[in-house]
Parts: structure tokens; sequence; C-alpha cells
């Protein structure tokens, strides 16, 4: 899972990171070359000394072989036998040694030079380096802490500096998500990369805008046009039912002519509704008696389940009441007992109102549990529908519930089948 740390954050860790490295790199190197440096001047200096020593010794044999500086052990040819054992096969050259015996330190270097018949050696103690070394080490260590903190300060205030302009540009967008007018950006910014991305967004916001604004005139110009035909053909139908000695075929049908204008019509309503309130909020005061609104929802669609053996029933198990207009109630519910009718072959559907809520159960064939959200999509059809339409509805009842501040949800049924279910309280997360 790719980790989603802000980036002010990644900004602080990776400028620690790079000082850090940094420096421990240098303190890396500094050892190699102290290390390197020094064995190499020992390594010349004893050399040096004992070459010394074996010519004072070629041109004064009778002076001591030693001062208080060096001490020097010397054989000849033939009594070199005498020297230790590791030592008789040398060639000429400075060795690194290991003692613990015959009076030998622990780690020593070991010079040896073979000149006029001599045989010479000059030992150097280094064990005695290794607390200079320590103390070296121990020096840098901390230096190494020290520069990772002071990266660490330098970095949370550079990122605090880098971001500023980002994070500006993040405040200005959130204020424009809380409804306020939308004003150009890229005047607020200087003329660099975050100056470049507000005036992206300009001109994204702009389009974007436009395109909105043209979508949200076309339904309020639809659904206001929709509204004087509508009329006509509901006056008509209801004189129309009013006549006496109407056959009761055609009265059947003139009824169905009824209830599908009285269902266009309050589309119709929440639409408009939908389209005014998306420019200045919902309209409150209009409250709505939910289980009227069921009632009358049922019997708008027990026409679409007549030629099925399915039982469509209304349990009101608390009275509930919602501050919206009726028809946007009614358009919700609408969709949901709707789609349960087209999906449900046989068994029932019920309608239950419950404290808050309305749940609607059907025994149709059910969705998975990860396809649930995904139907609420524009043109999301469910699997297994046998009457065709244009994946609209549920759709429409997300953006009626995001604008009164319900929930909608889709699960499925534990013995088989969907359930819907419409909040009109949502409980306040912790």
């Amino acid at each position: 899972m790719q980790s989603r740390r802000k980036l002010r954050f990644r900004l602080i860790v990776t400028f620690v990171l790079f000082g850090f490295g940094l420096s421990a790199l240098f303190a890396v190197a500094s050892l190699y070359v102290r290390a390197k440096v020094e064995n190499q001047l020992i390594d010349q200096s004893l050399e040096a000394d004992l070459r010394q020593a074996v010519e004072n010794k070629h041109l004064h044999p009778d002076q001591p072989p030693h001062s208080d500086l060096i001490v020097v052990w010397f054989w000849s040819d033939r009594t070199v036998y005498q020297a230790p054992l590791a030592w008789q096969g040398l060639k000429p050259g400075v060795y690194d040694m290991r003692g613990g015996s015959d009076g030998m330190p622990q780690r020593y270097k070991l010079a040896v030079v073979r000149k006029y018949g001599l045989d010479a050696f000059l030992t150097y103690d280094i064990s005695r380096e290794d607390l200079g070394k320590r103390q070296l080490i121990t020096s840098l260590v901390a230096a190494v802490i020290l520069f990772t903190l002071l990266s660490l300060a330098v970095g949370y205030w550079l990122s605090h500096r880098v971001m500023r302009p980002v994070t500006e540009l993040a405040q200005r967008l959130r204020a424009f998500r809380s409804g306020r007018q939308l004003e150009p950006l890229a005047p607020h910014f200087a003329e660099d990369e975050v100056g470049e991305l507000a005036a992206a967004l300009d001109d994204y916001a702009q389009r974007q805008s436009a395109l909105i604004q043209r979508d949200r005139e076309f339904n309020s110009d639809v659904s206001h046009e929709l509204r004087t035909p509508l009329a006509v053909i509901a006056s008509t139908t209801e004189l129309l039912v009013a006549t006496p000695d109407l056959p009761e075929k055609l009265h059947t049908r003139l009824q169905r002519i009824e209830r599908a204008v009285r269902q266009a019509t309050e589309l119709t309503q929440a639409l408009l509704l939908l389209s005014r309130a998306e420019r200045s909020g919902p309209v409150d005061g209009e409250t709505t008696d939910v289980a009227k609104v069921v009632a009358e929802v049922i019997d708008t669609h027990r026409p679409d389940i007549a030629r099925k053996p399915i039982e469509l029933r209304a349990e009101i198990e608390a009275q509930v009441t919602v501050e919206a207009p009726s028809s946007v109630v009614a358009v919700a519910l609408g969709n949901l007992v709707g789609n349960a009718c087209k999906y449900t072959q046989e068994g029932e559907i019920v309608v239950r109102v419950q404290a808050g809520r309305v749940r609607v159960e059907d025994t149709g064939p059910g969705i998975r549990a990860e396809d649930a959200e995904h139907l609420f999509e524009r043109g999301v059809r469910g699997e297994g529908e046998t009457v065709k339409g244009a994946g609209l509805g549920l759709a429409i009842v997300r953006r009626l519930c995001e604008l009164y501040g319900w929930r909608v949800t889709l699960a499925p049924r534990a013995e088989r089948g969907a359930v819907a279910t419409l909040d009109f309280e949502i409980p306040v997360e912790d």
C-alpha cells in the first residue's frame, strides 16, 4: 500500500536523510583517510629511523644500539637465529604483527632492514593508538548526530517556506468548496510553479463553472417548461375519470395515466428544486409525513407488479416527519421502490418506515456488497434487470440525499434479495 504522508513531512524526512547520509559519509571518509595516512606516515618513519640506526651501527660499531626514542635489535647473519621465530624469514620492509608473548605488545609494527651483514629490527606499539581512534570515532558520531539534528531543524524551516504557497493554494480551494464565489487564484501567487498551477486551476474552474451553469439552467428550464403540459394532461385526465358511465377498462387506463402524470410531476418538481437549491441551498420550512408518501408511492407502483406473484406492502413502525418537500421524498422513495419492483420476480417487497429511516426490502436476485456503491453512479444499471432503463434513478436519489443531508445505501439481504435504506437522520460519528 502506497504511503500517504504529507508532502511537507516527506520533504523534512528527505532533508534529514540527506544530512545524515552526507555527515555519515564524511565521518567514514575521515576515518579511512586518517587510518590510511597515519599508517603510511608510521611505516615511512619506522623504516627511515631503522635505516639511520643501521648506518650509525655500521659507522660506529661500539655505539649502543638504542636511544631514548627507539630500541633496535641487531643480529649478524650467523646469530639471527636468536631473534624471534616470526621475524627470521621476513624481507626488508614494514609489517603489521601480532604478539602477546616474549614481552611483545598485542599489536605492533615491525620494521626490517638487512644491510652490511646486519639484521636490524625496530618495533612500534600501535595498540596505544586505539584510544585516540576511539576518541575520534566518538567525536565523529557526535558530529553526525549534531548535523542530523541541524538538518532536521533546517528541513523543518525550509519545508515551511517551500510549502507555504502550496498550503495557501489549498486553503483558498477549500474556501471555495464551502460555497463562496469562485475567485481567480493566480493573482495571489508569484510567477513560479505554484503560480502556473493556480493559473491552470483557474482555467479548469472557469470551464467547469460554465459547464455546471449550463447544466443547471437546462435542468431548470426543462423542468419549468414541463410543468405546463403535465398540468394540462393531469386536468384533462381528471375530467375524463369523472365522466359517468365510463367503461371499466378505459377507467383503469385513465387511472394509470393519472398516476404516471403525478409521478412525472413530482419528478419535475424535484428536479426544479434540485436545480434551484444547488445554487442557493435547500428551502427549509416545508415538512412531509413519510408514511403518507410511502402509501402514495406503493399505490403508484402496484400496476408494475400486477402480473407478478409479488406482495407489495408497507409496515409503519414509527411516525417520521422530514423537513423537505413531499415531491423530493416521493422521488427518492419512488426510485427505490421502483427498482425493487423491476428486479423482483416473485416473493415480496416490504417498505418499512422506522425511526428516522425507510427500508425497502425485496426478494429479488440481490446485489454484491462490493457493487453496492457503484450502482449510484450515473448510467450504471444492475444485473438481471427485466425492464430497461437509463440508470439515472439511484444517481438522482444520491444527489437529493447530498442536498438534504440524508444518506442512501444498498446492501444484500441476509436471506435473499437486497435492502435499500434511506436515512433521514445520520448519526454524528465521534
